[in-house]
């Protein structure tokens, strides 16, 4: 009985694995790979649970200068492993406790505008934080990716609204009012990414999701602050733990799609938004926005919020596909042979 039900287990596990590989196999298609592509979860972030000196962190917030920004041949092609993300992460999650005990114990209502400030800046932010660690390149600094994150951030707010004004939504919650909605959105981050791809003449995947992640970290940030001053504490505490899969990861994606689509070294034009390697992606991301926001006629999908967990496991497969096809893009161009 118990080996029946172990050989029951193994085939079920078997075809979770092989739906998982047709899945990476298809997107990795769309970024011109014909494999399904391997994705080592706990190999990824394996450096999270060790120790690190100061001098590591230093270190990975002063590339981007003229004096630390390294050639081609010398760009890791290893699998990425980001650590100091978690590191931002803590710093963060300890603050907001901090002022949460400041609200809850000494019932100070000046401690509210730091808890919406801090709360809505935790998640996205160090998401921000591990795509500037994965950017092998190491040629975009730290004062780039904040000019992207908070000047980006805002003009994709700004963008939204103009978009808004033009384009009909509707409610935002039947299935029609849900497209337009993240058609809008990813429409306005992608004129932004676009822009900034461009200013910084950014030429590589690497760098498309971390501009990418770094205006939608900040659009998602200055959003879930109004909707909390809006709505109250109770929304700030459910869109921040949300946006591990949002905003951030969304953008991320239209931004590596915006590379894979230009030509190398060519500005972003128009024409690049019409061919089908940016197509695919984009269209991905304004789907799995448009999924997010839409309320299905399925009760069983609200249980332990179970629509938006498959939302944000399907956007970080994609994820982990670009990062490979990232990966692919080092050892193409330093001419090595390619091996998944």
């Amino acid at each position: 009985m118990t080996q029946q039900f172990s050989d029951e287990q193994l085939k079920q596990r078997k075809h979770r694995q092989n739906l998982l590989d047709d899945a990476t196999k298809e997107l990795n298609e769309w970024t011109g790979e014909n494999e399904a592509v391997e994705i080592h979860l706990f190999r990824m972030f394996s450096e999270v649970f060790k120790r690190h000196q100061k001098d590591e962190a230093d270190a990975l917030f002063i590339v981007g200068t003229k004096t630390t920004t390294p050639s081609l041949a010398a760009v890791s092609s290893a699998p990425v492993k980001p650590w100091l993300f978690s590191r931002v992460l803590a710093l963060l999650g300890f603050s907001f406790g901090l002022l949460t005990l400041l609200f809850l114990v000494f019932h100070s209502n000046k401690a509210v505008p730091g808890m919406i400030f801090i709360g809505s800046l935790a998640v996205p932010f160090s998401l921000a934080i591990m795509f500037f660690e994965i950017n092998v390149y190491k040629n975009i600094s730290v004062f780039q990716a904040t000019e992207v994150f908070l000047i980006g951030g805002i003009a994709s707010l700004v963008a939204t609204m103009v978009l808004y004004e033009i384009i009909p939504s509707g409610n935002g919650t039947d299935l029609m009012s849900a497209l337009a909605i993240g058609f809008i959105e990813e429409t306005a981050k992608m004129l932004i990414i676009g822009y900034f791809i461009n200013s910084f003449r950014l030429n590589y995947i690497f760098n498309g999701l971390l501009v990418g992640a770094c205006v939608g970290a900040g659009f998602a940030v200055f959003e879930t602050s109004g909707y909390t001053s809006q709505f109250g504490l109770v929304t700030l505490f459910v869109r921040s733990w949300q946006s591990i899969g949002t905003h951030t990861i969304w953008s991320a994606i239209v931004g590596a799609a915006i590379i894979l689509a230009k030509e190398r070294r060519k500005p972003v034009k128009g024409k690049t938004i019409v061919r089908a390697k940016f197509l695919r992606f984009y269209a991905m991301a304004i789907l799995l926005h448009a999924a997010w926001d839409w309320q299905p006629p399925f009760p069983f999908l609200n249980a332990f919020d179970l629509q938006k967990w498959l939302i944000i496991i399907l956007g970080w497969i994609v994820i982990f596909v670009l990062i490979n096809a990232g990966l692919r893009e080092v050892r193409t161009l330093q001419g090595q042979r390619i091996i998944n």
